[in-house]
């Protein structure tokens, strides 16, 4: 069997798993685990709270040293609501692509980096390779929390982390982050011909939507990261629910806020803005009445990838595929939040984020290719390098 053929049934067995971010992984994991055990190779869980879901940390090669690590997320979003010509969760070759949901985004990186192992577990690594899969990456990168948290507190620290998010197998320096918020608003409600009577949660919500289109004009006047597009921080407010009929003083209101922020900007301090807002609405709501108010709670944040001056992980890449220039995405990774943790971390993987969250979700077989070489430059290097 060749190793195209190797690895397209590896991608077959990933994806035959529904890891939907709503269900349990454990299915998959318990699989990789038991492949990985099968060549002597131990792996490490960490769970979520409810032990329905888990990481896995593995290493080959010396075990008191960091390594490079390969990251990729083995959660999946959902296909509800999606015409597909062929089963999701049963990868179908036609015209050189696959077809399957996660075969773009990421599955195929997993697939191809557990393909190799039995050549990996051959080679004499003088660098380890570490595999980290993780959790619920789709839904604000809740499981690479406790994996990064783990391998800080048990293990030597890593050298370097290459994310297999599908990048056409270029090199990312840099995405944007996201922060994401839950705002509330609550009124009186009352019969619409007595306004004087209620406190109307739509009317003060509008406030608030006005105090999120101003900050977005105002990152447009101040294009900071020329590399992305747009070149600024984004807002967007995806949803909003209230009210429950036409001559009724709406006494709820709700919307999420997401925030796309570039490298460049302060995070922080724009949620400072809007929580200043949100506070300030409160105390105006509670002096009409002591039952109105504003809340607003954040309920995903993942930093953004910055640009790193000499990076170990970038000067690794480079020299694996021998290309110079780089690239930056506007979709989200865990890449900031190994960053923050004190490791050099890139991006490069297999298909095209273009492809990712669609129906009919496919990789070029061609694409699966370019990572199985990739992946053996990497290793023959750790075999090399100290």
């Amino acid at each position: 069997m060749t190793d195209t053929a190797r690895a397209i049934a590896m991608i077959r067995r990933l994806v035959a798993f529904d890891t939907t971010s709503a269900l349990s992984n454990l299915a998959l994991i318990e699989d990789v685990k038991a492949y990985l055990a099968g060549y002597g190779i131990d792996s490490r869980l960490t769970f979520d709270e409810a032990h329905g879901k888990a990481n896995l940390y593995a290493t080959i090669g010396p075990k008191d040293k960091g390594g490079i690590v390969l990251s990729g997320h083995t959660d999946v979003v959902p296909v509800e609501g999606q015409i597909w010509a062929t089963d999701p969760f049963e990868v179908v070759q036609k015209d050189g692509l696959l077809y399957g949901r996660g075969t773009s985004d990421m599955k195929s990186f997993i697939a191809i980096a557990l393909m190799l192992v039995p050549e990996l577990v051959k080679m004499d690594l003088r660098t380890p390779i570490h595999f980290a899969f993780s959790f619920d990456e789709e839904v604000g990168c809740f499981g690479v929390k406790h994996l990064i948290r783990d391998i800080v507190e048990n293990f030597p620290l890593p050298r370097a982390v290459i994310i297999g998010e599908p990048t056409e197998m270029k090199l990312v320096t840099a995405h944007k982050g996201v922060q994401a918020y839950r705002i509330e608003v609550t009124g009186v409600a009352g019969h619409s011909s007595l306004p004087q009577n209620g406190v109307n949660a739509v009317f003060a919500a509008t406030d608030l939507i006005q105090t999120v289109k101003a900050m977005q004009e105002a990152a447009k006047q101040r294009p900071s990261a020329e590399a992305f597009e747009p070149p600024y921080s984004s807002f967007n407010i995806g949803r909003i629910e209230g009210g429950t009929a036409g001559n009724i003083i709406p006494q709820n209101c709700n919307f999420a806020v997401e925030m796309r922020i570039v490298p460049e900007d302060d995070g922080a301090a724009m949620e400072a803005e809007l929580r200043a807002a949100v506070e300030a609405l409160d105390a105006e709501l509670k002096a009409q009445s002591p039952k109105a108010g504003a809340t607003m709670r954040l309920f995903a944040a993942v930093p953004p990838l910055k640009p790193e001056s000499d990076g170990v992980a970038e000067a690794l890449v480079r020299h694996l595929t021998g290309v110079n220039q780089t690239g930056v995405v506007a979709f989200a990774t865990e890449g900031g939040l190994f960053q923050e943790a004190g490791i050099s971390t890139v991006m490069c993987g297999p298909g095209s984020i273009v492809q990712a969250h669609q129906p009919d979700e496919f990789i070029a077989v061609s694409q699966v290719e370019e990572g199985i070489a990739f992946m053996r430059k990497l290793f023959a290097w750790a075999e090399q390098t100290a």
